[in-house]
C-alpha cells in the first residue's frame, strides 16, 4: 500500500472553507480539529490485509495458535494499521496548520491516505517541514511497536506488535523515495524550490523525477506479474500507474495556475445572467424564459438574493404534468451545496472550486447579491487564452 501524504489546492483545494461530500466518501468525524474521511476502496483493503495476515503471515510468524485467535490477530493488526495511515496524515496536517496552512480535510483511501490543504506552503521550508512530518509519525509508530514486540508478551501480542513495527517502518521508508506525490516527492520539490527560488521549475522536475519511479514500478511490477507469477508484482505496477497519475497532475496544475495567473473570476464570469424567481412554476419559466433564454443553468433568486441554481437536467427529471405545481425552490440545487464565489477569487482557486464532482458552475456573490455566473466553459475560455502566445492574445483581444 502507498500512502500518498500530501495534496496541494490543485486536487480539491481553495482559498476558503467549504463542506462537501465526495464521490465514494463519508465523514467519520474530527480529529484535532480536522476532519476525516473514508473512502468505500478501503473496505477492500481491510479484508484483503485480514485475510493475508490470518491465511499466511500470522501462521507462519507465531505457529501452534488457533484459526480463530489468527483471524483475531489479523483483525487488531488491520485497525492499528488503519490508525497508523490515520496518526500519519494528521502529523502532516498538524504541522501544516501551525505552518499557517489551513487543511481541509484527510480522506483514507486504496492507497492509504491524503490529507488536502486549501493554500499553497509559504515557503520551501514550510513544505519540507510538513513533508517530513508524516514519516517521523511512522518511523516513531515502528520503533514503539517493535519495542513491544521485544518485551516478552504473549505471541499473539507479539505476533502483532511486531507486524505492525515492520509495515510502519517500511511504509516510511517507501513515503521517503524521492517519487512525487509521495513525501519523498515533496521533500525534493521543497529542496529545488529552495535552490533555484522558483516553484513551477520545481514542480516540473519533481514531477518528471515521479513520472520516472512510476514507470520504473510499472515495468518491474509487470516482469515480476508475468515472469514470476506475483501477485505483488501487479500490486507493483498499479501503485507505479497512481504515482505515475499523480506526478503528472501536479506539472498539470502548474500549467494551468500560469495560464490563468493575473485572472480573476471577475474577468471570466456571465455578468447578470437570465434568473429565475423561486416561487415561479417549472411551467411558468419554461413558457417565459427557457422559451426565449436557452440556458442549461438559471442562478434562483429570492426576494432578489441568490438561493440556488436551477438546471434544466433537474426540470427534465419531473414529470411535464407536474410541472404546472412544482415550484423552482423544490427542483432548484441549493446555494449551500454549490460553489459560492467572490470577484476578487483567483482563477485558478475557482478551478479547483468547479473541478468538483456535480459542481461544474458556481454562482459569484458579492454582499449577498448576485454578481455573476462561473462556469468550466468560461475557464476553459481561460485557459485557452492564457496559453496562446503573446500576439496572439493581442490580435484576439
Amino acid at each position: 500500500m502507498a500512502n500518498e501524504a500530501l495534496s496541494r489546492p490543485s486536487v480539491r483545494g481553495t482559498t476558503k472553507r467549504r463542506e462537501r461530500m465526495m464521490d465514494g466518501n463519508f465523514r467519520i468525524g474530527r480529529f484535532g480539529g480536522v476532519e476525516v474521511r473514508l473512502h468505500w476502496s478501503l473496505l477492500a483493503v481491510f479484508a484483503l490485509i485480514v485475510w493475508s495476515l490470518a491465511d499466511g503471515v500470522f501462521p507462519s510468524q507465531n505457529p501452534g495458535l488457533s484459526d480463530g485467535a489468527y483471524l483475531a490477530m489479523a483483525i487488531v493488526a488491520a485497525f492499528l494499521f488503519l490508525a497508523s495511515i490515520l496518526l500519519h496524515e494528521l502529523g502532516h496536517s498538524w504541522v501544516a496548520r501551525r505552518e499557517g496552512l489551513e487543511v481541509d480535510s484527510i480522506t483514507l483511501w486504496l492507497f492509504g491516505g491524503v490529507a488536502q490543504f486549501k493554500d499553497r506552503f509559504a515557503s520551501p521550508g514550510a513544505e519540507f517541514r510538513v513533508a517530513l512530518s508524516g514519516p517521523l509519525v511512522s518511523i516513531g509508530l515502528g520503533v514503539v511497536f517493535v519495542l513491544i514486540a521485544l518485551a516478552g508478551l504473549p505471541s499473539a501480542v507479539d505476533g502483532v506488535a511486531a507486524w505492525l513495527g515492520y509495515i510502519n517502518l517500511v511504509l516510511a521508508a517507501f513515503n521517503l523515495l524521492p517519487a512525487s506525490p509521495l513525501d519523498g516527492g515533496r521533500v525534493l520539490h521543497a529542496a529545488l524550490w529552495r535552490v533555484k527560488g522558483d516553484y513551477a521549475w520545481a514542480t516540473r522536475v519533481a514531477s518528471e523525477i515521479g513520472q520516472g519511479f512510476g514507470y520504473l514500478f510499472i515495468v518491474l511490477g509487470l516482469a515480476m506479474f508475468v515472469f514470476q507469477g506475483s501477485f505483488s508484482g501487479a500490486w507493483l505496477a498499479f501503485i507505479g500507474w497512481y504515482l505515475l497519475q499523480g506526478a503528472r497532475a501536479e506539472a498539470r496544475y502548474v500549467a494551468t495556475e500560469q495560464a490563468l495567473v493575473g485572472l480573476r473570476v471577475r474577468d471570466l464570469m456571465v455578468r447578470d445572467p437570465v434568473t429565475v424567481d423561486a416561487d415561479s412554476t417549472l411551467a411558468r419559466v419554461m413558457d417565459d424564459v427557457a422559451r426565449s433564454h436557452r440556458f442549461t443553468t438559471y442562478p434562483v433568486l429570492d426576494g432578489g438574493s441568490p438561493v440556488g441554481l436551477l438546471a434544466f437536467a433537474s426540470v427534465a427529471a419531473v414529470p411535464r404534468p407536474e410541472w404546472d405545481t412544482q415550484r423552482v425552490r423544490d427542483t432548484m440545487i441549493p446555494l449551500d451545496k454549490l460553489p459560492r464565489l467572490t470577484e476578487d477569487e483567483r482563477a485558478v482557486d475557482a478551478l479547483a472550486e468547479l473541478s468538483a464532482p456535480r459542481a461544474n458552475r458556481g454562482l459569484v456573490v458579492d454582499n449577498g447579491h448576485l454578481a455573476g455566473l462561473l462556469s468550466i466553459t468560461d475557464l476553459a475560455r481561460g485557459l485557452e487564452v492564457g496559453r496562446m502566445p503573446p500576439q496572439a492574445q493581442a490580435k484576439r483581444g
